[in-house]
This record gives structure tokens, C-alpha cells and sequence, in this order.
């Protein structure tokens, strides 16, 4: 049985010629977004700074998972960079997701959530999948005629809170050490155990970056003093250089460029863990065990932020794609 890959023309064509290429996730638009029109403000799309190709995804009817999978390409697409969103489709894995192909699998009911680990189970099954980010680096290896460079997303997964007493690490950490990918992310989940998450990408030998930041972000939330960074970069073109020194050292190992949600939309620190801990507490009220706690704690966050976690999710996942595309564009520019 052939491994059942399909390029995007144009995504391979664009590989082929060292132009820049991002790679992004469909989790977010399978599983992470409600499937209903956006229902709450969002200032960061209100800004006339963010170009207006984007702020069109999430104009109408459209329900806000599948305008979220548009307008992260929208975002790529601004900066000069070419988007290769990536997703399985009856058993096939797209690298390059055209509009319709994303429309298809946003509006799937059956539809997995697809780790590295299950690619090739779903594949044999014919199933489809919205990819992971263990997912998604899975792709950004196989692609052809070279691998995917940069891959942008919201906060990566990592040490679940309560670790000693139930082993629960993310198998997005592994992918990341194991994939030379830049991958531009908001930190980790503020719902898992950030300093062991960190600890562990340490151990991984996986080094932390920050974009302008001395800190290790907590992906709604602005990074503080307690969780610091291996370096920062300036800006995106210094952070395509340390990209590249990396590359020279560990040629097969991965590297995080930390972004902070933009300030202006960044929730408070205390909120958010005030209601990570009402949100465990309802777990241990409930019954709540392994996968079962990822969605109590994200509904007690949207609780007490009122809704503003959706709209500071959808802010982090446009903006470092944006990112992505720019360190992206420096990174073909040195080729």
C-alpha cells in the first residue's frame, strides 16, 4: 500500500522553487470552534491594520470554524507567503487544502481528530481528519519535493495539570524535537502544567524563542517573570536567522518562536487561572478523567471570561499566521 500523500499544485510547485510556504492546522476548524455564526466582538478584526482579505472571512452567515480555516490562509496569503493547510480527506492527506476541500471537511460530522499517531490507521480506514499539531508536523515532513519550514498554530499541547498522579503528555512535544520545523505558537495551553511543559521541551532539547518577548507565553495570556525563553528575536527577520542557526546545528530537530497574543486582546493572567481552577474543580465534581477534562476546562474559561476567550483564540491563530508567513518569507529570501 503507497503512503496516500497529495501535494497542492501549488504548494509543491512553490517548494520546489524555495518560495515561502506555511503549514497550518485543521483541528481548530474540525473540533476547537463552535459551528455557528461568530456571536461575540472581535477588536483584533476591527483593527484596519489587519488587512481586509481576512477581516472578509468572517463577514455573513458563515459559521466561525470554517471562517477561521479561510482566514488563517487569508493571513498567509497578506504576508507575502503561500498557505498549505493540511487535512485527510477520505483517507488521503492534504497537504495544501484547496477552499472547497476545507469547506468539505469543516462541515464533516464524522470527522477525527488526527495525531501523528492515527494518520496512517485513519488513512487505511478512509476516514478524514482535521491534523493536530503532531499532525501537521507529520506533514510538513512528508511533503514533496522538500519539507514545510515553518508551521504556524495557536498554543501547542503539553504536560497535563496533575501529571504525577495520571501521566498525560502531549505527543505534540515529541513531534515538535523530532520535525526541523519552526513552529510559531502562543506558548502552551494555559490548562496544562505550563513549567513542566517548558521543563520538558528542555529535556527534548527543544530550544524557546521568544518574538520580542523575554518570556514563555500562556497562549490567551502574556508570559510573566516564572517561565522565561532560551532567546529572543527582534523581530521576524532575527528570528529567521536563529531559525537558520539552529538548522545548522540540530538539522533534525524543531525550534518554538514564542508569540504573545497581541496585548490589546491578551486576557489577564488571573482570570485565566482562576478558572482553570473552578474548571478542576468541576472535574473532580463530575467524574471528569483524561480527554473528558480538556472541554470542562475550556468551557469554565469561556464562562468566566464572558466569551472573550473566543475572541482572543481567533486573534492568536490570525496573528501568528501572520508571523509564520513573515519568518517564512525571510527564510526563502536567504535560499
Amino acid at each position: 500500500m503507497s503512503i496516500r500523500v497529495r501535494m497542492n499544485p501549488e504548494v509543491e510547485d512553490a517548494l520546489a522553487s524555495r518560495r515561502p510556504v506555511v503549514a497550518l492546522e485543521t483541528a481548530a476548524v474540525t473540533h476547537g470552534l463552535p459551528r455557528v455564526p461568530l456571536a461575540v466582538s472581535v477588536p483584533y478584526l476591527a483593527d484596519l491594520e489587519v488587512p481586509a482579505a481576512i477581516r472578509a472571512c468572517f463577514v455573513g452567515t458563515s459559521p466561525v470554524h470554517r471562517a477561521l480555516g479561510h482566514a488563517l490562509a487569508a493571513a498567509v496569503r497578506s504576508e507575502g507567503a503561500i498557505p498549505a493547510t493540511v487535512g485527510m480527506l477520505r483517507g488521503e492527506l492534504v497537504i495544501g487544502l484547496t477552499d472547497e476541500e476545507l469547506d468539505e471537511l469543516a462541515e464533516l460530522r464524522e470527522v477525527h481528530k488526527l495525531a501523528a499517531r492515527d494518520a496512517a490507521l485513519i488513512a487505511y480506514r478512509g476516514g478524514s481528519g482535521g491534523t493536530t499539531v503532531a499532525g501537521t508536523l507529520l506533514a510538513c515532513r512528508l511533503a514533496s519535493p522538500a519539507p514545510i519550514r515553518v508551521f504556524a498554530t495557536g498554543g501547542i499541547g503539553g504536560v497535563h495539570r496533575g501529571y504525577a498522579e495520571r501521566p498525560d503528555i502531549s505527543a505534540d512535544l515529541l513531534a515538535i524535537r523530532e520535525t526541523p520545523t519552526l513552529v510559531v505558537t502562543a506558548g502552551a495551553k494555559s490548562i496544562l502544567d505550563l513549567p513542566a511543559t517548558v521543563e520538558m521541551l528542555d529535556t527534548f532539547g527543544v530550544p524557546l524563542v521568544g518574538l520580542s518577548t523575554p518570556f514563555f507565553p500562556r497562549f490567551l495570556s502574556e508570559g510573566n517573570a516564572d517561565l522565561r525563553v532560551n532567546a529572543q528575536a527582534n523581530d521576524e527577520a532575527d528570528a529567521a536567522g536563529l531559525f537558520r542557526a539552529h538548522c545548522a546545528f540540530h538539522e533534525a530537530r524543531g525550534m518554538l518562536l514564542c508569540v504573545p497574543p497581541p496585548a490589546a486582546y491578551a486576557l489577564p493572567a488571573e482570570l485565566m487561572e482562576s478558572a482553570i481552577t473552578q474548571g478542576l474543580a468541576e472535574c473532580t465534581r463530575v467524574g471528569a478523567r483524561g480527554p473528558e477534562v480538556t472541554p470542562v476546562l475550556l468551557s469554565a474559561v469561556a464562562r468566566a471570561s464572558g466569551g472573550a476567550s473566543l475572541a482572543t483564540n481567533l486573534a492568536v491563530l490570525i496573528h501568528n499566521a501572520r508571523v509564520g508567513a513573515r519568518v517564512a518569507v525571510h527564510l526563502a529570501r536567504a535560499t
